[in-house]
């Protein structure tokens, strides 16, 4: 049929993969509106510091209630932690729409932007995040002599977490991978929060944008076969509002071409803490 026969009908609605890194069962996402924790964020490091034993019951080495000024022979068993400050950059996510003046108004344009960004911003955001965060300094756990399989790459990376943190953290999985961790029952939902979790209780992100990426420590490309995991502590993300430009019609429109442009831009900051750690595992 002719294309100019054909009836123009609403686009065909879509919805994030419910298991992506904006998913409120495992990422706290806050919507700011404060322009300072949009350019970026720091803290001190909260859960990354060990709690020793003391097993030495005739040894009191605690220091009382006055000040014991210099601890160093008194206590010197006794370890102290500096906590470390962490921090986290912002990420800049758009959406453009371009369309002839001629049977679009500025409305349809902007609405057609608005519209992408909310299908598309957890895949932006996860493709971004792990170029940014999870590649940048992740430690690869994977052995010399190759990737592992996807129960041994959980395990690994769950051992990481564990010693280094000892919390709730988040696997990171491509959505390639996700249905291997079912193979072995490796994440199940949680009735608790309604996302998958693994039997340790790590929660899992399942993400279309790791899949895009799937590339290791210094973003090196997996080899054919294998897929690229990541751990690390809980996520907190900040969200700006979308802003639109042009705010209105006029100056959207190119009056060299005649078309029309509407972009729309949203800020996000991701946070984790303490450890990020990465295995090449066997997808085939």
């Amino acid at each position: 049929m002719a294309p100019g026969l054909r009836k123009a009908v609403e686009a065909i609605p879509g919805r994030p993969l419910p298991h992506g890194i904006l998913n409120a069962a495992c990422t706290e996402v806050r919507d700011v509106s404060d322009e300072h924790e949009l350019l970026g964020v720091e803290w001190l490091a909260l859960g990354c510091c060990p709690v020793l034993a003391w097993t030495d019951p005739c040894l009191d080495e605690s220091p009382g209630e006055e000040s014991p000024g210099d601890v160093s022979g008194a206590l010197g068993r006794k370890e102290y932690c500096r906590p470390e400050i962490e921090f986290a950059d912002p990420i800049n996510l758009y959406a453009g729409s371009e369309c002839s003046t001629i049977g679009w108004t500025y409305a349809e344009a902007r609405a057609h932007a608005e519209a992408t960004l909310e299908l598309g911003e957890q895949y932006g955001l996860e493709s971004a995040f792990w170029r940014q965060k999870l590649t940048a300094d992740a430690i690869d756990l994977t052995p010399a002599d190759g990737p592992l399989t996807v129960p041994q790459g959980v395990a690994r990376l769950e051992g990481c977490l564990a010693e280094a943190y000892g919390g709730v953290g988040t696997l990171h999985v491509p959505a390639s991978v996700a249905a291997l961790l079912g193979c072995c029952d490796l994440a199940r939902e949680d009735p608790g929060t309604g996302g998958p979790s693994t039997l340790a209780g790590n929660c899992v992100v399942i993400g279309a944008g790791y899949s895009a990426e799937n590339t290791g420590p210094g973003q090196t490309p997996a080899d054919e076969g294998t897929a690229w995991l990541y751990i690390t502590g809980p996520l907190v993300i900040r969200r700006g509002p979308p802003v639109v430009t042009p705010d209105r019609p006029a100056p959207s429109v190119n009056t060299r071409t005649n078309d029309r442009n509407v972009l729309v831009e949203r800020t996000y900051v991701v946070g984790t803490t303490c450890t990020v750690c990465a295995v090449n595992v066997l997808v085939q």
